[in-house]
């Protein structure tokens, strides 16, 4: 069996549904399972609502929830224009959530509160209205189709906002309730899922994508296809190298490390549940389905002779913190000292470099950094410097070859670099520069070295 998880943009409107069901349908034989994201935009405008109910503005929260209900309200006439029973009755399902979301937003603009797990279930109501869209049309094309709600089989923790897959219970669940068959096509919502006690939930950034790859674990598929609106994972940002290019298969490392420092296709959890399988995951591009995309899997099934510099990732509005002290000479549990303040915090280190008296790391999330500052302060002497950047090359072996290192500094000859990272792993090499420089240093190295 397959998973197909389409994006955003794949469910933005009337036609690019319709092309979404066209690629399902086309691979009806291989029991598929669809997972949807919400329709382009709709998830933001929903963070918006939660903002106007936060402030206790009543009609902004109400115009913008009548906004997302009409749009699919329109999408769903376009889709259903011929088929008068399935339009009545997707109007009415479409209705039903977003009246039933609207009384709660009532509700919250009143306290002025929303709660983390009331902005859960705010944010839930994009995935479920673009489902039903899936949904209907599937039927009006004569489909054998079926809509799981995924909260009923996606059991997380009570972490609101960034949830964690509880493994043990989910599992089994997806085992029981996603019962896929050749010609027949099962919809259900990405991003979603809800605690043992049936609180919706939602799993953060690249959610969807990762419901789709824990699908795909737990009923050992054939592969997950993600499919958005590029060719595929790319040697670079198009938006920065213009004649950047598609790669057709990639390491699940490599992925993972791209993901990690900047590249917007996948993100980084998104392929660890088919990493532990052996699970290949293609990227598509919804426009463009007769395209191969690229394939990310392990190393044993690519080309073994394949090494060297693959692609290259860019990281913005990083920071990069400095600790400085004597007492590091010779003094076990310094390290320790150091880093229980960033997990105190709870607080992602990127990188990290260390001298006899200094440690630095680069982080991307200043949301304490005044907490952090006063901590470490304590003990050591302290510089932050912002408004800078990561620029990460990914490929395989990377230090195999004798003149890689050199290709790469005389490639930034005229760009200075603040620190670099080496040699924890053979298939990243990581430099920090000023954020300005960030786009001439990718320029300068694809040309360089790719």
């Amino acid at each position: 069996m397959l998973v197909l998880k389409f994006g955003g943009t794949s469910v933005g409107n009337a036609d690019m549904i319709e092309k979404t069901l066209n690629i399902a349908q086309s691979v009806l034989s291989k029991s598929p399972v669809l997972v949807s994201s919400a329709m382009t935009t709709v998830t933001d405008k929903l963070v918006s609502v939660s903002k106007y109910a936060n402030a206790g503005n009543l009609a902004e929260a109400q115009d913008l929830l009548l906004g997302i209900e009409e749009s699919h309200l329109k999408v769903a006439r376009e889709l259903l224009d011929k088929h008068d029973q399935l339009l009545g009755d997707c109007t009415s399902a479409l209705r039903k959530l977003t009246t039933d979301l609207s009384a709660m937003v009532k509700g919250l603009c009143l306290i002025r509160e929303v709660s983390a797990r009331s902005y859960d279930m705010l944010l839930s109501l994009g995935e479920r209205l673009s489902t039903l869209l899936l949904y209907y049309r599937a039927r009006a094309k004569g489909i054998s189709v079926s809509l799981l709600d995924a909260r009923e089989f996606i059991k997380t923790d009570d972490q609101f906002g960034c949830a964690q897959l509880k493994k043990d219970l989910s599992y089994p669940l997806i085992r029981q309730k996603v019962v896929s068959k050749p010609g027949h096509l099962i919809i259900t919502q990405g991003f979603l899922g809800s605690t043992e006690h049936g609180v919706t939930t939602t799993l953060g950034r690249g959610g969807s994508d990762y419901s789709a790859t824990i699908i795909g674990a737990a009923l050992a598929a054939e592969s997950v296809e993600i499919w958005t609106d590029v060719d595929g994972i790319m040697t670079t940002d198009p938006r920065i190298i213009s004649h950047a290019r598609v790669l057709p298969e990639i390491s699940y490392g490599e992925a993972a490390e791209l993901a990690f420092f900047g590249a917007k296709v996948i993100h980084p959890s998104t392929i660890v549940p088919a990493v532990e399988l052996g699970i290949p995951v293609w990227v598509k591009n919804t426009h463009r389905p007769q395209l191969s995309g690229t394939c990310i899997s392990s190393d044993k099934d690519q080309d073994s002779q394949r090494q060297g510099p693959l692609a290259i990732a860019g990281k913005k509005n990083i920071t990069l913190i400095t600790v400085r002290s004597t007492r590091m000479l010779n003094a076990s549990g310094f390290l320790d000292s150091i880093f229980s303040v960033f997990e105190k915090y709870k607080v992602s280190v990127d990188l990290i470099a260390t001298s006899e008296v200094c440690v630095s790391v680069t982080v991307d999330n200043l949301q304490h950094i005044k907490s952090l500052k006063h901590d470490l302060e304590k003990f050591s002497e302290l510089s932050i410097e912002s408004e800078l950047a990561i620029v990460s090359v990914v490929g395989r072996n990377l230090y195999s070859s004798n003149d890689f290192l050199l290709k790469v500094f005389s490639a930034l000859q005229a760009i200075p670099v603040r620190l670099i990272t080496m040699g924890a792993s053979d298939i990243n090499l990581s430099l920090v520069v000023a954020q300005s420089a960030l786009n001439a240093a990718i320029e300068a190295l694809h040309k360089n070295i790719l």
